[in-house]
């Protein structure tokens, strides 16, 4: 008997990359993207443990498993600092803030 790839490797995989290019998109897609990515992981490993000699690609699923455990990690963290920053900060100081930056910026260039 022929064997099979699990029917959600590459998707698993392509969640898990997509979750960590958007955890700065406010950390709701890339956190949204990664949990999918594991939800489906955890249904392609179950049926993998059931049958391994049926199928093959399970190294894909770990893969994206663990790229969709970072990007989760990632998008939390970048939510988590969104909140805290839109709580402490009004648009004002986050603007005054900005504009700091960017004179600091223009004055180390000057200076090279």
């Amino acid at each position: 008997m022929e064997k099979q790839k699990l029917p959600n490797a590459t998707a698993v995989l392509v969640l898990g990359i997509l979750s960590i290019l958007t955890c700065c998109c406010w950390g709701i897609i890339g956190l949204i993207l990664g949990i999918v990515a594991l939800i489906l992981a955890k249904k392609d490993i179950t049926l993998y443990i059931e049958n391994p000699e049926h199928y093959v690609g399970y190294s894909n699923i770990n893969t994206g498993r663990v790229l969709a455990i970072i990007g989760i990690v990632l998008s939390s963290l970048y939510l988590i600092f969104t909140v805290y920053m839109k709580i402490n900060f009004t648009d004002e100081e986050m603007k005054g803030i900005q504009e700091n930056l960017l004179e600091k910026i223009k004055q180390q260039q000057e200076q090279e």
